[in-house]
C-alpha cells in the first residue's frame, strides 16, 4: 500500500490599504471608478434641479464667491435654504471633479489605450467647464440660455462617462469589431443626433416655463415664447427620438445582433416610455416642482442607454476579466 505526500499552499497575503493603493488597479476597480464618475455626472443634474424649483439658483448672489467677500453663505444675504441649496450644489461639483481624476489616475496607472485616457481627461476637463458655465450663469443672473448652456455639456459628460465605462473592459490589444449591420449603426447615430434635439428643445421649454431657477425673478429673463408651442415641438422631436430606435431595435433583432447589445436597446426603449409619460404628466399637470427632477434625472439615464447602445456597435472581445491587472500587449 504506497501513500502520497500532499502539500498546502498557504493562502495568499491579504494586501494592505497602502498596498492596494500603490499596486496597478484592476480591471474591476477601473470600471467601479468609470460607474462612480457615470453616476456622479448624471446626479449633478438631478441637485442643479433642485436649485431651479426651489428657486435657489442666486441664493449664493455671485461666482466663485458665494457672496461678496465670502466664499459660504452669510446668514441673512438671502434666504438660508436657498443658500444651502446653492452652495450645496456648487460643492458637489468638488466631488464630481475627484471622482474624475481618481479615474484618470487609475487608467493612467494601469497603462491603459489612447482611447480610454483621452475619455477621462474629456470627463474631468468637462467638470471644469461646467464650473465655469455654472458661474457665468449666475453672474448672468440666470438667464434662459445661459442656464441651457449649463445644462446641455452635463448631458455630453453623462454620454462620454457612458461609453468610458464601457471601453474600460475591453482589451488594449485586440482591434474592434463591428457587433451589428452598417443600417442599425447609421439608425442608433441617427438617434443619437435626434436626442440632441429633445434636449436642446428641452432646455428652452423650460426656458419659457414656471421654474427659472431664481425665487424673485418671476418672467425676468425667460424665453418669451409660448411654452405650449414648445412643448409640442419638444414632443414632435422625441417621437422622432423614438422612432429612430425603435427601428434600429427592430434591425437588431433582425440580424441577430448579440444579445447584449438587444437587450442594451429594449432597456433604452423602456427608458424612453418612462421619460414620456413622465413628460406627458408634466404638460396636464402643469409642471408641478416635483416632477422636474424626476425628468431631469430620466434625461441622463436615456443619454447612458443611448451611449451603450452607441458604444455595443464597436467592441474589442472577449472582455477582460475584472481581477486582470496588466491589459496591455507586453
Amino acid at each position: 500500500m504506497s501513500t502520497t505526500a500532499t502539500t498546502s499552499t498557504p493562502p495568499a497575503e491579504r494586501m494592505s490599504f497602502w498596498d492596494r493603493l500603490k499596486s496597478t488597479p484592476t480591471v474591476k476597480a477601473q470600471r467601479i471608478f468609470a460607474l462612480i464618475v457615470l453616476v456622479a455626472q448624471a446626479g449633478i443634474t438631478f441637485t442643479g434641479s433642485l436649485v431651479r424649483v426651489t428657486g435657489s439658483g442666486l441664493g449664493c448672489d455671485t461666482w466663485p464667491l458665494c457672496h461678496e467677500g465670502s466664499l459660504f453663505p452669510v446668514p441673512g444675504a438671502n434666504p438660508w435654504v436657498h443658500q444651502v441649496i446653492e452652495f450645496g450644489n456648487r460643492t458637489l461639483t468638488f466631488v464630481v471633479a475627484a471622482a474624475t481624476i481618481v479615474l484618470f489616475i487609475a487608467v493612467l496607472r494601469a497603462n491603459r489605450r489612447k482611447e480610454i485616457i483621452v475619455l477621462s481627461v474629456v470627463s474631468g476637463v468637462g467638470v471644469l467647464v461646467q464650473a465655469i458655465i455654472g458661474g457665468i450663469s449666475v453672474l448672468l443672473d440666470l438667464r434662459w440660455w445661459s442656464v441651457a448652456i449649463h445644462f446641455l455639456p452635463s448631458m455630453i459628460l453623462v454620454f462620454v462617462a457612458a461609453v468610458l465605462y464601457m471601453r474600460v473592459a475591453e482589451p488594449d490589444d485586440i482591434a474592434p469589431e463591428r457587433r451589428y449591420s452598417p443600417t442599425a449603426r447609421w439608425l442608433v447615430v441617427a438617434a443619437a443626433v435626434a436626442l440632441c434635439v429633445v434636449l436642446v428643445t428641452g432646455t428652452m421649454v423650460t426656458g419659457s416655463g414656471p421654474h427659472s431657477g431664481d425665487a424673485a425673478a418671476g418672467m425676468e429673463g425667460r424665453l418669451e415664447l409660448p411654452t405650449r408651442t414648445l412643448a409640442y415641438v419638444h414632443a414632435a422631436s422625441m417621437y422622432i427620438y423614438l422612432a429612430f430606435t425603435m427601428f434600429a431595435v427592430y434591425i437588431l433583432r433582425r440580424d441577430n445582433a448579440p444579445k447584449d447589445a438587444y437587450k442594451s436597446s429594449l432597456v433604452l426603449i423602456a427608458m424612453i416610455v418612462v421619460q414620456w409619460a413622465i413628460g406627458v404628466g408634466q404638460f396636464y399637470l402643469g409642471v408641478p416642482r416635483w416632477t422636474v427632477p424626476m425628468h431631469i434625472v430620466m434625461s441622463g439615464v436615456v443619454v447612458a442607454f443611448t451611449a451603450f447602445l452607441f458604444a455595443h456597435g464597436n467592441r474589442r472581445l472577449p472582455l477582460l476579466e475584472a481581477g486582470q491587472y496588466n491589459t496591455s500587449s507586453s
